[in-house]
Formats: C-alpha cells, sequence, structure tokens
C-alpha cells in the first residue's frame, strides 16, 4: 500500500497532470507485473488494519483529484471515470497470466494502448461505464479466482 500511495504523490507531484495521469496507469501496471498479489491486496479488506484502509481511501481520493486534473488541463478524455482503472488491472491482470512464460513484457504493449486510449484527442462515445458497485464487485470476483 505504501508503494501504491507513493506512486499516487508522485503524479499528483507532477506539473503535467497527463503526465502524471500516464505514468502512474504505467506504474501501477508495472506493480502487478512484479506482484501478481498487487490488484489482490487493493480489493481486499482489512477492517482491523485501520491505517491500511485510511491509506486506500485516501489514495483512491488522490487518484480522483489526479483525474480530475488531467481532465481540466483537456488531455484525459471527459468520459474517464475512476472505475475504469480497475477495469485496467482486471485486462492487465489477463495478459500476465496470459504471456507470463513466453512473452512477459507484453503488459506494456497492453498498456500504451490503453494510455492513448484515453487521451481526449482519441475520444469516441463510449457505453456507459459499469456502476461503481459493480466494478467493485466484479474486481474483487477476478482477484478471488487469481488467489
Amino acid at each position: 500500500m505504501s508503494a501504491y500511495a507513493e506512486a499516487t504523490a508522485e503524479a499528483l507531484a507532477d506539473p503535467d497532470p497527463w503526465h502524471g495521469f500516464c505514468a502512474y496507469v504505467e506504474k501501477i501496471c508495472g506493480m502487478q507485473a512484479g506482484d501478481r498479489g498487487f490488484a489482490t491486496v487493493l480489493t481486499m479488506t482489512f477492517p482491523t488494519a485501520k491505517r491500511f484502509e485510511a491509506d486506500r481511501a485516501r489514495v483512491f481520493a488522490d487518484f480522483a483529484t489526479l483525474v480530475e486534473r488531467a481532465k481540466a488541463a483537456g488531455k484525459l478524455r471527459a468520459d474517464f471515470v475512476t472505475e475504469d482503472l480497475p477495469m485496467f488491472l482486471m485486462a492487465n491482470a489477463g495478459v500476465l497470466t496470459a504471456t507470463a512464460d513466453a512473452a512477459p513484457e507484453t503488459w506494456r504493449r497492453l498498456v500504451g494502448y490503453l494510455i492513448q486510449a484515453c487521451a481526449a484527442s482519441a475520444a469516441q462515445t463510449l457505453p456507459a461505464p459499469p456502476a461503481p458497485r459493480k466494478m467493485y464487485r466484479a474486481l474483487m470476483r477476478a482477484t478471488s479466482r487469481q488467489r
């Protein structure tokens, strides 16, 4: 969680919100590539670990701020929602699983495509995003299968 929080703080400190957003997505997907349990820990709840839960809430709020800054700068597509990030992590997990032995760096290409798709200049009409609660349930189900 501390590495995740640090990645968010670095992204927020970047004077260019779009660059900060891109670097953040690359960093956390890289963290996932380096530790397959990364997404699992992010989705698990630890009711007795008050500091951990507080850190997670703060990091999520910081990510929401990063998203809003990148949108305000006109670089991030207007319809990007914070729930898109778990979708990215699920997609990355699938690529990591499928390519682990044969082509372990493939995740970098996926992330490049995802970031390009997030650019305001690439925006086309997309279906509505799933409700936050539905996306959370999907992520919980996906990570429980990985355990």
